[in-house]
């Protein structure tokens, strides 16, 4: 396959959520055709590379995230040859494709969940998932006292079959725990990967990848077992090292969605023979705070270093509140617990820091993500409740405001119906949205769109090597890079004098008339 590259090391990843992107149909879904058509704009932006949501056949019970079929497209957003059109489209834009892989667990559509149902208990069909009796006299209780990972669920992760069976999913029902002990589960994941690196996808990103194996005694996690009965358990390092020789027979990359707060085990799924990178968790939950979030880069960095993996940065996905929004609050982190309906924003205080934490984040070593819609500074939308589909609202009884805040179809064109978007949206777009179309912010220096783009066509003079912080006063943030630019952040409550520079190569926004940074503001300096 050619020599090696390390592009992934450096790169800008754009986050694509197909339902939400573009329309191409006219029938109210993101579709193939619709994010084709929009692989001009992509490249403009300058990314290298676009990270798509699950786009596989599912019943959409979680947002695709319950594959029913790995090797097709869903007909909602158009079919395997427009994907195959998509990525070789996109490879010659100089865009690379990363696909989403949902290895935990399957939708209940799965033909082999539908066979295992059929088949009936103690059959060989069942023992691809987790399948047991139940507890107390009559086999009425749950296997055992595991929690949902929905957080503000209280619901069991237990079903009980009409024939007695019980089975697992950590998910909703509708999604299936596989069972990672059974050769069957790992042979066909491994050949899931080839499938679709044949078909020129640069990388795959895995999905909660610290869940997948299991106790085999499916042991409760009452009294605090040591290992955790079903997160970050041992036997997944021989499952990654599996795949990292697939994907280096392909020069393929691998980014793993790893929540765990121990720093050393996290760094090992990022030794040389298992994941090339996983997302940094820490510095998106990170309040719009200078010390605490000088705190996370230097741990990020740190626990990256002995593997000598790459860090990643991210501001928001596709499951966090949009960071313009949430900078715009009083609590300005994030935690899905504390997520609430009515909780009031300064969206202008929020779009001054969201443009500042833009020009931190692409300062910073390593790789970049940013997700569909911040490059526009769209705000989180409120939803009516009536119109909210995503399963944490519904699993938390309503209090829980859900995802799909942050998933409201992009703004294209502000004279056009539904902003250009397509047909009439799957979810409502706010009266408002055409105010961040690409069209008007195309034409406007100042906004973000055109920060975003300038900000990633020069982010080359920063270099590739390490980070070196410098003198600040407190609550600024100063480092510069090997490449001999310097980012600087002011998060204090008064304006500061800008460090001796040669040039003023990007601002967040204007100086004041002293020439001195603003609060809440960032400038890239040469130094």
């Amino acid at each position: 396959m050619g020599q090696p590259t390390e592009w992934w090391r450096s790169a800008v990843i754009y986050q694509v959520y197909v339902r939400s992107f573009a329309d191409g149909d006219g029938d109210g879904t993101g579709d193939l055709v619709g994010v084709r058509a929009r692989l001009p704009y992509l490249a403009e932006l300058g990314v290298d590379a676009l990270w798509f949501n699950p786009w596989y056949l599912s019943p959409m019970k979680d947002g695709g995230y319950d594959v029913a079929d790995y090797r097709a497209i869903d007909p909602a957003f158009g079919t395997l040859a427009e994907a195959e059109k998509l990525i070789a489209e996109a490879r010659e834009l100089g865009i690379r494709t990363i696909v989403d892989i949902v290895p935990n667990h399957v939708s209940d559509q799965h033909p082999w969940f539908q066979a295992a149902l059929n088949a009936g208990p103690g059959s060989p069909e069942r023992e691809l998932f987790h399948f047991r009796r139940g507890r107390g006299k009559h086999g009425e209780l749950p296997p055992n006292d595991w929690p949902s990972q929905f957080v503000g669920s209280a619901e069991p992760v237990w079903t009980r079959l009409p024939d007695r069976d019980w089975y697992l999913h950590l998910f909703t029902p509708e999604q299936p725990d596989l069972n990672w002990a059974h050769p069957a589960v790992r042979q066909e994941h491994e050949d899931i990967l080839r499938f679709w690196f044949e078909r020129g996808v640069a990388g795959v990103r895995i999905d909660s990848a610290a869940l997948l194996a299991k106790d085999p005694a499916l042991a409760d996690l009452a009294g605090g077992p040591d290992p955790h009965p079903f997160v970050d358990r041992d036997e997944l390092h021989d499952i990654y090292r599996s795949w990292r020789a697939i994907a280096d027979e392909y020069d393929g990359v691998f980014v793993g969605e790893v929540w765990l707060p121990d720093t050393e085990r996290f760094a090992r799924y990022l030794r040389p023979d298992e994941l090339h990178t996983a997302f940094n968790f820490s510095f998106l939950s990170c309040p719009w705070d200078a010390g605490r979030l000088r705190t996370s880069i230097d741990t990020t960095l740190a626990e990256h270093a002995p593997v000598g993996a790459p860090a990643t940065w991210v501001l928001c996905n596709h499951d966090i509140t949009r960071t313009v929004t949430r900078y715009g609050r009083t609590d300005t982190g994030f935690d899905f617990a504390a997520k609430a309906f009515g909780t009031p924003t300064d969206l202008a205080l929020g779009t001054r820091r969201a443009r500042a934490a833009a020009l931190l984040s692409l300062a910073l070593p390593g790789a970049v993500y940013v997700y569909q819609g911040e490059e526009l500074g769209l705000p989180e939308a409120d939803i009516p409740r009536d119109r909210i589909e995503d399963p944490m609202h519904l699993r938390s009884g309503g209090k829980d405001p859900g995802r799909d805040g942050c998933r409201v179809p992009l703004p294209w064109t502000a004279g056009a119906p539904h902003a250009g978007f397509g047909g009439e949206p799957w979810l409502p777009q706010p009266a408002d949205w055409a105010s961040y179309a690409v069209d008007r912010q195309t034409v406007d220096p100042g906004s973000m769109l055109s920060l975003y783009r300038e900000a990633i066509r020069i982010r080359p003079v920063f270099g590739d090597g390490p980070l070196t912080w410098l003198p600040a006063p407190e609550g600024v943030l100063a480092f510069a890079r090997a490449g001999g630019a310097r980012c600087v952040v002011n998060l204090a409550d008064t304006p500061v004098d800008l460090p001796e520079h040669t040039a003023l190569l990007l601002a967040g926004g204007p100086l004041d008339s002293a020439g001195r940074l603003p609060t809440d503001t960032a400038v890239w300096l040469r130094s």
